[in-house]
């Protein structure tokens, strides 16, 4: 399987304690990857790591071939990722259509389709947002990026179940259209996600499992 994006024997400290444990883990290009784990896994310091808000004390990170460790978080973004943290993802202070507009004008028409919750909020600050509502600002704004890779910490945190359902079959699908790579992470793998390309679950800083869904499923024990 090719791959599109790596951590290579990563490992992540804060002071005296380390958060990653040489992981290694892939995501394929054109499809979606998740990675699952309990609150303190390291699922988080995983997308750090990638996106480059946190320094490795080992390993290295590979983007389309390319070593990107040495590389800033700012020029990681200019090369196409794209990180939706948990919270506090939107901009208390810019309107809904603001944040929209940060996008090309064709990728906020698609996004508002999809989202047509946002319609009624456009002229909102969305610091006056529930923390769903703002959920939904940081994704909107982040698919309005059309990023390479897009990085998503517990992106349904918040929403409907519904609204969940929606975003995970446009990840699916755009991924596959556009030749996109999505790596989201979340707790348990949703029913909505079992079309997932890959799926890694970490425990404790190190990776348990990796596979396809469908071979996390026949190890039912291995997703606690």
């Amino acid at each position: 399987m090719p791959v599109d994006v790596a951590l290579l024997a990563a490992r992540v400290r804060y002071g005296p304690l380390e958060a990653l444990h040489g992981v290694s883990l892939t995501a394929p290009p054109g499809g979606v990857t998740v990675l699952l784990g309990r609150n303190g896994a390291g699922r988080t310091s995983v997308l750090h790591a990638l996106a480059g808000l946190v320094p490795l004390s080992a390993g290295r990170v590979l983007w389309r071939g390319r070593d990107v460790t040495g590389l800033s978080a700012h020029r990681r973004v200019r090369l196409g990722l794209t990180l939706v943290p948990a919270e506090r993802a939107a901009f208390p202070s810019l309107t809904v259509a603001e944040h929209l507009a940060l996008g090309a004008p064709s990728a906020a028409r698609e996004v508002l389709e999809l989202f047509p919750e946002l319609s009624g909020l456009l002229p909102r600050r969305a610091g006056t947002l529930s923390g769903g509502q703002q959920q939904l600002v940081a994704l909107a704004r982040a698919l309005t990026a059309s990023p390479r890779l897009l990085l998503l910490d517990e992106p349904d945190r918040g929403l409907a179940p519904a609204v969940a359902a929606r975003l995970h079959a446009h990840l699916l699908a755009s991924s596959a259209a556009t030749g996109r790579t999505v790596l989201l992470t979340a707790q348990t793998l949703p029913s909505t996600l079992t079309g997932a390309v890959a799926v890694h679950v970490l425990h404790r800083g190190e990776v348990a499992f990796s596979g396809e869904p469908a071979e996390l499923a026949a190890r039912p024990e291995t997703a606690r």
